[in-house]
């Protein structure tokens, strides 16, 4: 129920604090709690390079000056030593050294303890510790010794002393003699200067708490308003209002979400259109036979003489033509809930091209059409025999009622390969290139003005491209504006070897 009443620009504001919040925390924690062990593990990475360093640099001639080098740039004392821990090369940076006060006998000591244990070993020492020999030996060398710090890693020491030194020491192999490399460097205190990055890091908290509230604020804003003012302009489309504009352009996410809307809210106005276009398009057709059979039934009840074959002949067409309509509702229904089945089988096309052709004759000779068929060769096919002739049943009336002023409709059959094209071609106005993907459409009218048809109920287009769909057949119209239409299918052949019928 949370999600439901917090909006965006809030929940972008509170996910950008906690974010600034999480940061400050890590700040504080890093800076303040580990920086003393961050500082001191720093150190001994530093250390540790240095012995490796030196390991390199034994035996070569110049190795006082190298190691007077690497003592200055690492701000640390180095001592070689052989077995019996005498002094062969050293490095003095830091004055009065721990490292450089411990004798030769204290020096061969460490060496001997670092060589039983196998590994590096780390010494920590304070300068306020007392030097005396004795004091020393007391004390185990005035530090802790033994601990393990590299290879394997090392397990940090407790908290040093104020102006503590720390001494790594290692054993190496040159040319099989054995060599021991002590490293001391200084540890400086970071108490006080942790107490420093405290005081700063209050202020520099409360400046970042401000400025991330004022750009949290703003960010949530920005952020949420193209999606406020989409939601806004859903709404609207919502209560019907399809000539909303969808604007975001922030954002390439936005501004893609806007342009799927705007074409989401064109095709629901065009469907919205359609739809009214649809129930007034169907009415009239219902209408205007009801109308003409009320009229007649009334003239031959009421008149004497009136009761002529004629008249009843008229009645009997407008009842079909209401139960044409009827059907073909029902059909187009049917097919589009996807509830038609297809009974296939082979036949001939061209005959049954034929019998559509003879059916139409008689009914639009009154009106001075002419169809003419043309083919060199009989087709079979695979096909629902039924639904294909409905399909050229509502092609011949489409072309029969938009044909130009000769009134004349060519049907063409072409043999392609392994296919057969079909054609219904017309000699009418034709259509403009931006509609003709609407002409499938239910009642879609290019000229908007309804009138009956001669022949077909205004829904034959649509049931052309449901029924082509459900046999998986090719289908188009090609139109040029004043030069009429052609509307055309293809179909598979079949059986090619009983075609040759003339």
């Amino acid at each position: 129920m949370k999600a439901k009443t917090i909006s965006i620009k809030w929940k972008i504001f509170v996910y950008l604090i906690g974010f600034c919040a999480i940061l400050l925390t890590f700040l504080w924690i890093f800076q303040t709690v580990y920086l003393s062990k961050f500082y001191k593990l720093i150190k001994k990475n530093e250390i540790s390079s240095v012995i490796d360093k030196v390991e390199g640099m034994i035996g070569d001639e110049d190795i006082e000056d190298q190691l007077s080098d690497m003592a200055r740039e690492s701000e640390s004392c180095i001592i070689v030593t052989n077995s019996e821990g005498d002094s062969l090369y050293s490095a003095e940076f830091h004055f009065n050294c721990v490292l450089h006060n411990l004798s030769s006998n204290e020096l061969k000591k460490l060496y001997s303890k670092v060589e039983n244990n196998g590994y590096v070993y780390e010494i920590e020492t304070s300068k306020h510790e007392s030097t005396d020999k004795t004091e020393r030996k007391k004390r185990g060398m005035g530090g802790k010794v033994g601990r393990e710090d590299f290879n394997p890693p090392a397990k940090l020491a407790s908290e040093l002393k104020p102006e503590d030194s720390l001494i790594l020491a290692k054993i190496v192999t040159v040319d099989g003699v054995n060599y021991g490399i002590f490293v001391c460097s200084n540890i400086t205190p970071v108490d006080a200067v942790t107490h420093t990055i405290r005081v700063q890091l209050i202020f520099v908290s409360i400046l970042m708490i401000i400025l991330a509230l004022i750009l949290s604020l703003v960010i949530s804003k920005r952020v949420s308003k193209s999606i406020i003012n989409l939601n806004d302009s859903a709404k609207e489309m919502a209560k019907g209002n399809f000539d909303v504009k969808f604007e975001g352009n922030d954002y390439r996410e936005i501004y893609e979400l806007s342009e799927t809307l705007n074409n989401t809210a064109k095709e629901l106005g065009r469907a919205d259109e359609m739809k009214h276009d649809l129930i007034a398009n169907v009415s009239h057709d219902l209408r205007t036979p009801l109308t003409m059979i009320t009229a007649y039934s009334e003239i031959m009840r009421d008149i004497p003489g009136e009761n002529t074959p004629e008249n009843v002949q008229v009645v009997i067409d407008e009842a079909n033509r209401l139960t044409t309509l009827v059907n073909d509702l029902l059909n187009l229904s049917k097919i589009q809930a996807g509830v038609a089945s297809l009974e296939t089988k082979d036949y001939d096309l061209t005959e049954s091209i034929n019998g559509v052709v003879e059916r139409n004759a008689k009914l639009l000779e009154p009106y001075g059409y002419k169809v003419v068929f043309g083919y060199d060769r009989h087709v079979y096919v695979n096909a629902d025999e039924f639904k294909i002739y409905q399909v050229i049943y509502n092609l011949l009336g489409n072309a029969v009622n938009y044909t130009g002023e000769d009134k004349r409709v060519t049907i063409s059959q072409k043999v392609i390969d392994d296919k057969v094209r079909i054609e219904v071609i017309d000699t009418g106005e034709g259509i403009e290139p931006d509609k003709l993907s609407y002409v499938w459409d239910r009642y879609y009218k290019v000229d908007k003005t309804h009138k009956r048809a001669v022949i077909g109920t205004g829904l034959g287009l649509s049931i052309v491209k449901n029924i082509l769909e459900l046999h998986n057949a090719k289908y188009g119209v090609n139109s040029q504006v004043g030069k009429g239409s052609t509307f055309w299918f293809e179909m598979k052949m079949v059986n090619e070897n009983l075609s040759g019928k003339e």
